[in-house]
């Protein structure tokens, strides 16, 4: 089962071979029969966190929809034949339908181009672009990245991976929405005072608010953002091993009804570890959004 940014965990129990010859037909089948329905929980608990860790928000595909100008994304996918396993090609295909969600989600301002075929001339574009090569002992470098742009403004994403896919979309669309804002005006001294939380915790990394332009603070608030999300990772890792041992212990000396259970509570475990890491990335929107404030309320107001 895949975890967010962490490896993968299996856990196996073997019961000693302390029964007779005659009873270990039944014992392989049964041993079978568990192996089976856990493979089978696995899947299902693994279906269910991809579909909710690569979702849009109802606050995000509001937002998507209200963009004051039009986005272009670019999508590097160029993946040789043996350059990807069977979980980078499943996710590659998770995000071709995040993308397909966030240009529905733009309403007719969101453009989304997809490059697969592997030439030289593509090979060119996107490493003038920033796109990031990877499995480079092989005869051909791959490429999986976003370029996101909106007039001269533009971000990427260099490269793409499963052990980040739950913060995905939260990247992707606050890429869009840096590029669709960066020609409009800074918001105004007016907006509802933010709450002291998030001052305080942009005082404590950008002391100094008029020697940092915006671009400097989304660096540096996007740093913090991915050390609490490997933090909120270590974390959640202890409660996912003990949800794994439980499911590991009910296949093998509990009932179906107590298999059930535990597999729900592992999955519900990994869901809530994936909506942190989706409040996290909220947060960081809302920095971002305030410092510009914080910015030109000081340039306005000099001492």
């Amino acid at each position: 089962m895949k975890l967010i940014c962490s490896n993968r965990n299996r856990i196996c129990t073997l019961r000693p071979a302390s029964q007779s010859a005659g009873t270990r037909p039944l014992v392989l089948a049964a041993v079978s029969f568990a192996l089976g329905v856990a493979i089978t929980g696995a899947w299902f608990i693994r279906q269910n966190i991809a579909r909710h860790s690569a979702g849009l928000s109802a606050q995000t595909q509001s937002a998507l929809a209200h963009l004051p100008a039009p986005v272009k994304i670019r999508f590097y996918s160029m993946l040789p034949t043996g350059c990807a396993d069977n979980d980078l090609t499943n996710f590659t295909a998770r995000v071709d339908q995040l993308l397909t969600d966030v240009q529905q989600a733009g309403q007719g301002k969101i453009q989304v181009d997809t490059v697969q075929s592997v030439t030289e001339t593509n090979e060119t574009e996107a490493d003038n672009q920033g796109i990031q090569r990877f499995n480079l002992v092989k005869d051909d470098a791959c490429y999986l990245g976003l370029v996101i742009s909106s007039g001269a403004s533009k971000q990427i994403l260099p490269r793409l991976q499963p052990e980040w896919e739950a913060a995905l979309p939260y990247d992707l669309a606050r890429a869009v929405l840096a590029v669709a804002d960066a020609s409009v005006p800074p918001v105004p001294p007016s907006v509802a005072k933010p709450a002291a939380e998030i001052t305080a915790t942009i005082a404590r990394l950008i002391p100094d608010v008029k020697t940092v332009t915006p671009e400097q603070a989304d660096q540096i608030l996007h740093a913090e953002y991915l050390k609490q999300c490997e933090k909120l990772s270590a974390e959640a890792q202890a409660q996912i091993q003990a949800a794994q041992q439980q499911v590991a212990q009910a296949q093998t000396g509990g009932s179906a009804t107590e298999l059930e259970a535990a597999q729900k509570n592992l999955s519900q475990v990994q869901l809530a570890q994936a909506e942190k890491l989706k409040q996290l990335a909220a947060q960081l929107d809302i920095q971002l959004a305030v410092f510009k404030r914080m910015k030109t309320e000081s340039d306005q107001n000099p001492k």
